[in-house]
């Protein structure tokens, strides 16, 4: 077996981050994770922190904003994996410039783990994010850094334990608010096993400049299926309000931030279909079920299990 690659994690205390950062621990790369001073001394992420160390995870500091840091940290690894959060997306040139000097990193995965913003049909706000993110993409390109992209669609943790209801805590018993007509079909994903799936790519000659997308066949539902699913489960037939496509496109306009972000990402998917509205070809990308089939994934009726 060839040596397993150097990963360096950055946003490793981040939603998604986290998941990546175990993954790779668990699997046998030297894990890095790239600790802001800050992040060190603040006691909501301390437990994190002493988690990774736990598994076996070098914390390294340094700082985005700090590029002869980056360059000497980045030096010490093969494969870099951004997991900024939303705020930062653009600040990845920065990553882009301390690879490009350091010179020795054999794939870049760019902060992306939702949709795949070249296919896209979103409106503002989700518009100028996915827009954020494919100039990140076209700024590799351009550089000529190897790099893997993850589409992982949605995450499991947002949308299930409500069925993307908006400021429920729990799955809905009585009635349950569709966006469109509820046909277009999304992808639902647990976060450990995006993290798995991000992994088991780094050091795969079949990913190397390609789409990974994780598009596990059972967990591809339409909002309708998944409402059929979660009705099986409790016994129950629920109230259904459809919202037709100019009703959410107003209520998108008519929100605030951040309700108006997550709407128009349900928007796009929901809606327009944009997880599953287009082919895979084997030109741009692979399908990490098909390609890893080893992975046992969890399902979307395994996960509403724990709500019923």
């Amino acid at each position: 077996m060839a040596e397993k690659s150097k990963i360096l994690i950055i946003g490793g205390t981040g939603y998604i981050g986290k998941f990546i950062v175990e993954a790779s621990a668990k699997s046998g790369h030297p894990t890095f994770a790239l600790v802001r001073e800050s992040t060190a001394s603040d006691p909501a992420k301390a437990q994190l922190l002493e988690s990774f160390k736990n598994s076996g995870v070098t914390l390294v500091h340094g700082d985005l904003y700090d590029h002869e840091s980056l360059v000497k940290v980045i030096k010490q690894v093969d494969v870099v994996i951004s997991t900024v959060g939303h705020g930062q997306i653009v600040d990845q040139v920065k990553i882009i410039a301390a690879i490009k000097e350091a010179g020795n990193v054999k794939r870049f995965f760019p902060s992306e783990f939702g949709n795949d913003v070249d296919r896209v049909h979103a409106v503002e706000p989700a518009k100028s994010a996915f827009g954020a993110k494919a100039q990140i993409r076209r700024t590799i390109e351009a550089e000529g850094i190897p790099y893997t992209y993850v589409s992982s669609n949605f995450f499991a943790g947002y949308f299930l334990p409500n069925l993307a209801q908006p400021g429920a805590t729990a799955p809905p018993r009585d009635k349950v608010v569709i966006l469109g007509d509820g046909n277009p079909k999304a992808v639902f994903n647990k976060e450990d096993d995006i993290g798995t799936y991000t992994i088991r790519a780094v050091d795969d000659p079949r990913t190397l400049n390609k789409i990974l997308y994780i598009k596990p066949p059972a967990n591809t539902l339409s909002f309708n299926e998944l409402v059929a699913l979660w009705e099986k489960k409790i016994g129950k037939t629920l109230e259904k309000v459809y919202v037709p496509e100019e009703q959410v496109l107003k209520n998108i306009q008519e929100s605030p931030v951040p309700i108006n972000v997550v709407l128009s990402i349900c928007h796009s998917v929901f809606v327009m279909g944009d997880h599953t509205n287009f082919v895979i070809l084997p030109s741009f990308g692979l399908e990490a079920s098909e390609i890893y089939p080893d992975v046992k994934y969890t399902s979307v009726d395994e996960y509403l299990n724990q709500f019923v």
